[in-house]
């Protein structure tokens, strides 16, 4: 992955995009490198789609600047970016088989039918499917189905893919096959992917850099482990993984400083009986959810609930129990907004 200090792959500047009243996107500033796996996280109506689709050209801005590879691309169509898209429905043509579908793009633009099939069975390697030319989408699985639509955007080489939630529609165990797929097939492509996605785990688990959108705002930008564990904002800390958000009054109480914090419940041990040095607070367990390899526990302290987690080989607390709970200051960090 290149840093940003070259040309960025896909810069925006104070790009807005409106539906009458709506604000779909509202000022958003944006680099994102060449090579670099780039993730658009956010709920429903947050932005993110909107932005995807103006990167894509199916959709103008409002105002704003938008530019691939230096190159302004407002009133450009698709078909003339060097860009493609991968959608969650897929969109093959189920009367062609996979070899047509990949080659389609490349009939198009009228490559010469050898060397098309050529490029159409080198993409359907790529994507693990070599030998399933012959076949109709209808025969194949969703995650073929996939692979196939992954195949079709890759065939024309493009310098950036689009990713809109391409994984939605799978089985948590075939999404979290496709995500390594993805993240290997990114690696050997060398080129810049960007992936919308509303899942924080795909985006944490698979990105070089996130970007969180709310109500067409950007929020954060930053790796990974800085969105998890350095949220600039209430709605970053609670959206992405999951965390306490700790008011002021409270933070006031136990660090002296009047504001937000975040306090993830993995920092915080919980136990039967109370410890020495660390910042320790008691409650009583109202809730108690075993989730596989770890046990959720949501603990009242006399007015403000905290969750915890511990790991389900130890002997977690039940519903009602009083428990004393630790945490390091440095695992509160405090937060720069309050939205």
């Amino acid at each position: 992955m290149s840093t940003l200090a070259s040309i960025p792959a896909v810069s925006l500047q104070s790009v807005s995009r409106h539906f009458g009243a709506v604000r779909a996107l509202d000022g958003i500033d944006l680099e994102v490198g060449e090579g670099e796996f780039f993730a658009m996280l956010g709920p429903s109506g947050s932005g993110k789609t909107t932005c995807l689709r103006l990167i894509a050209g199916f959709e103008q801005p409002t105002s704003g600047s938008i530019r691939v590879f230096g190159d302004a691309v407002e009133g450009v169509p698709p078909y003339r970016r060097n860009v493609n898209t991968v959608f969650q429905d897929y969109a093959l043509f189920p009367h062609m088989n996979v070899r047509e579908n990949v080659e389609f793009s490349l009939m198009l633009r009228k490559v010469e039918r050898m060397t098309r099939q050529r490029e159409a069975e080198a993409a359907l390697e790529l994507v693990k499917l070599a030998g399933y030319g012959e076949r109709k989408p209808g025969q194949l699985s969703g995650g073929q189905r996939q692979r196939v639509a992954l195949a079709r955007a890759i065939v024309n080489k493009p310098k950036v893919l689009l990713l809109d939630e391409p994984l939605g529609a799978l089985d948590l165990k075939l999404r979290e096959q496709m995500q390594d797929e993805l993240k290997v097939l990114q690696k050997t492509l060398g080129i810049t992917f960007i992936f919308v996605t509303h899942d924080q785990g795909e985006a944490l688990s698979m990105a070089d850099r996130v970007a969180v959108f709310d109500h067409g705002r950007l929020m954060q930008v930053g790796t990974p482990e800085e969105i998890y564990r350095r949220p600039n904002s209430r709605f970053v800390a609670d959206f992405v993984g999951s965390s306490n958000v700790l008011p002021p009054a409270f933070v006031q109480s136990m660090f002296g400083e009047s504001r937000w914090a975040s306090l993830r419940p993995e920092a915080i041990h919980v136990a039967r009986a109370e410890g020495d040095g660390e910042p320790h607070l008691t409650g009583i367990v109202v809730s108690r959810a075993y989730l596989g390899a770890t046990t959720r526990l949501g603990i009242d302290l006399g007015g403000t609930l905290l969750h915890a987690v511990v790991a389900s080989t130890e002997d977690a607390p039940v519903e009602g129990e009083r428990v004393t709970l630790g945490f390091s200051k440095d695992a509160v960090h405090m937060m720069e907004a309050e939205g």
